[in-house]
């Protein structure tokens, strides 16, 4: 009978938790389709600002917070600035709480930034600096909505006949004035790759990374591509190398360059085949690093760090990045293997 009950209030939970994710997809469907409830949400909802794409971020302590506005506040500071209330319709929808607050992300490139920054005492950031700074609820919101705002702004006329577009309140998709054509935000697939030896894992670093931070390899698919085309081709173009073996490991939403969907791969190469021939066209750097090298790496944290010769010392992604995800799986590996 113990068992029983327990099994009855863990059913019970699980029946809860099921209860408030359908409740809120269905309302976020709903908002997506009916402005005139869409409008009543941004009415009572809160805000993620952005200037020009970049988020706004407050400190707190030695932490970093994306802070939510709410709309009276939101309005109060429209009409400090002279601006219109109107403008809370050029945000867009990026998802809710539990309780079916709806969040919205609005961009103010239009207006002053440091007076936006002084009235709220913050500032605007780099998403991808932000992305060092922030945890991982707040990394996860912004980057679907700069993804999403970015959309917008590139997305304004019709491929077909060069006529506006229009958006709907909640910014879930473009409709065409002239043609009635309908337009939804897409995003790029993208592989990512963690390579092994069996011992060791390959990293790389592009020009364009923060000094010191490696990652794993990563390319777009091609037209016509499986992902396993894709995860051979990227590792032979990049680093020269044949991959043996892949498997799968879970995907995550990426915002840069322009929205991408990151499928994570581990892959295997033969030990005797493991030597790099890096693709300098791609990459700035390459290696094969050891577990010891990985895990001292990762208790140093993400932000770069300068050595006395003025060279750094390795980096890895943040821990809501994918890369992070592939990494902390090969340490597990490996501590599997040893055992």
């Amino acid at each position: 009978m113990i068992y029983h009950g327990a099994y009855r209030r863990a059913l019970s939970l699980c029946c809860r938790l099921h209860s408030t994710y359908v409740r809120k997809m269905r309302y976020l469907f709903e908002l997506k389709e009916d402005d005139a409830i869409c409008r009543q949400a941004q009415n009572s909802g809160t805000f993620y600002l952005f200037h020009n794409l970049s988020p706004f971020l407050q400190k707190v302590g030695s932490k970093y917070l994306a802070p939510q506005i709410g709309v009276a506040e939101m309005k109060h500071m429209l009409r400090k600035l002279k601006h219109s209330e109107q403008m809370i319709e050029d945000s867009v929808l990026i998802g809710c709480s539990d309780d079916c607050l709806a969040y919205f992300a609005l961009d103010l490139g239009s207006l002053e930034k440091s007076v936006i920054e002084s009235e709220l005492k913050g500032s605007f950031t780099e998403l991808w600096k932000a992305f060092f700074q922030l945890d991982g609820k707040d990394a996860s919101l912004l980057s679907s909505a700069q993804a999403l705002l970015r959309w917008h702004d590139t997305h304004q006329y019709c491929s077909k006949t060069g006529q506006p577009t229009q958006k709907n309140l909640a910014g879930s998709k473009r409709v065409g004035c002239a043609s009635g054509i309908i337009y939804y935000p897409q995003m790029s697939p993208v592989v990512i790759t963690l390579v092994s030896d069996g011992s060791r894992c390959l990293l790389a670093r592009q020009a364009a990374f923060p000094k010191g931070l490696y990652s794993a390899l990563a390319g777009f698919c091609d037209v016509g591509e499986t992902l396993e085309d894709t995860v051979r081709r990227e590792v032979a173009e990049e680093v020269g190398l044949e991959v043996e073996s892949l498997w799968y490991s879970a995907s995550q939403h990426w915002p840069f360059p322009r929205s991408s969907l990151m499928i994570a791969c581990h892959a295997l190469v033969q030990p005797q085949q493991t030597k790099i021939s890096m693709n300098k066209l791609e990459l700035e750097a390459a290696g094969w690093f050891s577990l010891e090298e990985i895990v001292e790496a990762l208790k140093r944290g993400p932000k770069p760090l300068k050595q006395e010769d003025g060279s750094f010392l390795l980096c890895l992604p943040p821990k809501w990045a994918i890369a992070h995800q592939l990494i902390q799986e090969w340490i597990k590996q490996q501590a599997s293997t040893a055992a």
